[in-house]
């Protein structure tokens, strides 16, 4: 199992440092989120500060930018990298496209499906001289050598998608070839819901469940003490909170057994209490959603928990105190070295 440590996208100052830092702790690599920076410099800057360290988008907003800028983007860091990059990339939500960044946002999930094979198709015609997609969404067919990045020594990145309904973990295991679980994908809607689906979708193309990667992010409460953990879980509690506000992932809570946990969530953050969003996340629903541990027992816990169905594991809350940071780097090497699975 490879552990990632998820960060935001930093100043392009501060990356270099946190990626030496990130390789020498002991991650098999680094996951760059999109909110107010790009993720693409991000990983340009630490391909070069860690050779090595594999790198992700978990994940870039796909539709503001065209499939062609996208493909050619990762293209250069999949170069950059030596092969070990992923390009994870989302829909977001119409809000933020639409009125954000001005760019359409009908029908995202065949629309995204339309992207990741325009973004394929851009991937072969670097090798081959020859574009040639059409889709419903977009019509690729024009390119010219000087305005091609030309064959590459290392095989064409892998393209991950983030997925939550059925039907977009379907389109997943169908065209692309890794699925980002959400922060809040506990284990029992991963068996439900993840593993099923992107089955589906997998035999529907011809390819085995296997071939598609699932990236799950996991948000942990750690500490030998139970002052550290306390502290921990409030900041669990926080985050939960945020992701359990967006009613598209409302489905997730109920089948758990939390029902109308987003709606309660919903009139806190409507009447703008924070601390009322939060309060609805009980100690129940973060037993449920995250791993608690102490510091000797998290590799077991996480592999016990996401080792069957896991390819790639993130810490969703790694980062921050330099001395938690080294610690969960252990963890990482513990992981991706098998100590921990008893396989």
């Amino acid at each position: 199992m490879d552990v990632d440590v998820m960060t935001t996208a930093l100043p392009l100052g501060d990356i270099g440092s946190l990626a030496a830092r990130t390789q020498a702790a002991g991650f098999s690599g680094m996951l760059f989120t999109e909110t107010g920076r790009t993720p693409y410099l991000n990983a340009a800057v630490a391909s070069q500060a860690a050779p090595g360290l594999e790198l992700s988008t978990g994940v870039a907003v796909a539709f503001p930018r065209s499939p062609f800028i996208t493909a050619a983007t990762a293209w250069e860091l999949q170069e950059g990298t030596g092969g070990r990059f992923r390009l994870g990339l989302g829909t977001q939500v119409r809000t933020h496209v639409v009125r954000r960044y001005g760019t359409a946002f009908e029908r995202p999930g065949p629309r995204l499906r339309d992207y990741v094979l325009a973004v394929k198709a851009c991937f072969a015609a670097f090798r081959t001289g020859t574009l040639d997609h059409h889709g419903e969404f977009y019509n690729l067919d024009f390119i010219t050598p000087q305005w091609s990045a030309g064959p590459i020594d290392a095989p064409d990145p892998k393209v991950d998608i983030a997925a939550v309904n059925p039907w977009m973990l379907r389109m997943a295991g169908e065209v692309a070839d890794g699925v980002h679980v959400h922060p809040i994908g506990e284990p029992g809607y991963i068996a439900r819901h993840v593993v099923p689906k992107v089955a589906e979708g997998a035999m529907k193309s011809g390819r085995l469940p296997s071939d598609i990667a699932l990236i799950v992010p996991v948000m942990t409460i750690v500490g030998d003490t139970d002052e550290e953990r306390a502290a921990e879980r409030e900041r669990v509690r926080f985050s939960m909170s945020f992701y359990g506000s967006t009613p598209n992932y409302a489905f997730i809570w109920d089948e758990a057994g939390f029902d109308g946990t987003t709606a309660r969530i919903r009139e806190k953050q409507k009447a703008g209490d924070v601390n009322g969003m939060a309060a609805q996340i009980t100690d129940d629903h973060i037993a449920t959603f995250a791993t608690e541990s102490t510091w000797d027992g998290l590799a077991a816990a996480l592999a016990d928990k996401y080792g069957d169905t896991a390819s790639r594991v993130v810490l969703y809350n790694a980062l921050g105190d330099p001395e938690r940071f080294e610690r969960y780097g252990e963890v990482a090497r513990q992981l991706s070295q098998g100590g921990a699975l008893g396989r």
